[in-house]
């Protein structure tokens, strides 16, 4: 079985349960206000510094090296975004949840001491945001009224990525590439399945911020 399919079939269900938690179903159904947008905007932020001010000592490493890509860098991005939502003094009030310092920690740690660990944090993060990412723009394009692929939701715009599709095909085949023994690859798909699983704890503490299921 290619290493890509691999780590998909074996993520499935705790890719399931963060797509399918109280809260991203009230934001995406439109229940929520923008301020819950903006929080959860806040949250990838902290994430987000995480994944990508280690990528550049990771750029040389056999392993991970190959999938740093400028086009997917995604925090100024998030910055615009996070301007546009809570004002030009966001960073005075940006504060993370216990679940996403414990998100970001676990990210650094990969890039510092583990690059095939980094790399199953990074295909959760840059794959999903192409995919499923996708439908969160463009609910909050109509849900809250912001530009088409403008300010707001410029997280979700890969300028630089003509073709998504392509690009994704490209990814899982650099996935299917790297060398590594099948315990390390058994490694690999478990840290893709805490990755998950940091993320729904994420979305568990935003849903007691924005209780609206409850």
């Amino acid at each position: 079985m290619p290493f890509s399919t691999l780590i998909r079939t074996a993520s499935h269900e705790q890719h399931t349960e963060a797509e399918t938690s109280p809260f991203m179903g009230d934001l995406l159904g439109g229940r929520l206000g923008v301020a819950a947008y903006a929080r959860y905007t806040e949250q990838l932020w902290f994430v987000y510094q995480a994944l990508e001010e280690g990528a550049g000592a990771l750029s040389s490493d056999p392993v991970a090296g190959p999938f740093i890509r400028p086009e997917l860098m995604r925090t100024a991005e998030l910055e615009r975004d996070l301007a546009h939502l809570r004002g030009p003094e966001w960073r005075s009030t940006a504060t993370p949840l216990a679940a996403t310092r414990a998100y970001a920690a676990r990210v650094r740690e990969c890039a510092v001491t583990w690059p095939a660990g980094y790399v199953a944090h990074h295909y959760t993060r840059y794959l999903g945001d192409l995919s499923g990412g996708q439908i969160i723009r463009d609910r909050a394009e109509k849900t809250w009224g912001f530009a088409r692929k403008g300010d707001g939701v410029r997280f979700y715009v890969f300028e630089s990525i003509s073709n998504p599709a392509a690009f994704k095909r490209d990814y899982r085949a650099l996935l299917d590439g790297v060398e590594m023994d099948e315990l390390e690859r058994k490694r690999v798909v478990e840290e893709c399945r805490r990755a998950f699983a940091l993320n729904t704890a994420v979305f568990r503490e935003l849903g007691e911020e924005f209780p609206l299921s409850a």
